[in-house]
């Protein structure tokens, strides 16, 4: 914000005064941008988010780097609360830089949060249920993740978007497709989407 030097003192005051109000977001339309309104196909690609970004922390704490094959069953804490566990197969093709997987995720009151500059990839959300995912993830950079989640009774409870809003979702059916980081597909009946 740039302040011009007035010759007449309370001209230059007076500048400076509305200067500061419109900084603080006080007196009109020269304040600050307001975060824009999030309506529900904005809250259902942050919770579909939330999702996502919890089954990959699962995937990570328990399965990334180690052996793959078939009958893996393992489980883990959340990281706010709460547990979840993932069973099924995996396994990896090195000269395409991707793993094969077909696993079965069950969150039992899985907590989990995330906080970014912007509002569409924050939430605090409480996951129960079970999802499964199949498809390929992509290791390297020649390979493009190839993933489709579904869940026939999902339940999201939390928080979505900054400000935060309430949102609660109970025995939902989610049924997603990731193709590179465009995660898409439906979640409660509702088209939804989100760019990972």
């Amino acid at each position: 914000m740039r302040i011009l030097v007035k010759h007449a003192v309370t001209l230059g005051t007076f500048a400076l005064v509305s200067a500061v109000a419109a900084a603080c977001g006080g007196g009109g339309s020269g304040g600050a941008a307001a975060t824009p309104p999030c309506d529900m196909a904005c809250q259902d690609g942050v919770a579909i988010r939330s999702l996502r970004d919890a089954i990959k922390v699962v995937y990570n704490d328990t399965l990334q780097g180690q052996p793959t094959g078939m009958g893996l069953n393992e489980m883990t804490p959340c990281p706010l609360g709460g547990m979840a566990s993932v069973t099924g197969s995996a396994s990896s093709n090195a000269d395409q830089g991707a793993t094969n997987v077909d696993l079965t995720y069950v969150f039992t009151a899985c907590k989990y949060s995330e906080t970014d500059t912007d509002p569409t990839q924050t939430f605090q959300m409480t996951l129960d249920g079970t999802v499964t995912e199949s498809g390929v993830i992509a290791v390297q950079p020649s390979s493009t993740t190839a993933l489709t989640f579904h869940s026939d009774a999902m339940t999201f409870s939390g928080t979505v978007y900054y400000p935060t809003i309430p949102y609660a979702e109970s025995a939902c059916a989610v049924q997603l497709g990731q193709d590179g980081n465009e995660l898409s597909g439906t979640i409660c009946d509702r088209d939804a989407g989100t760019t990972l």
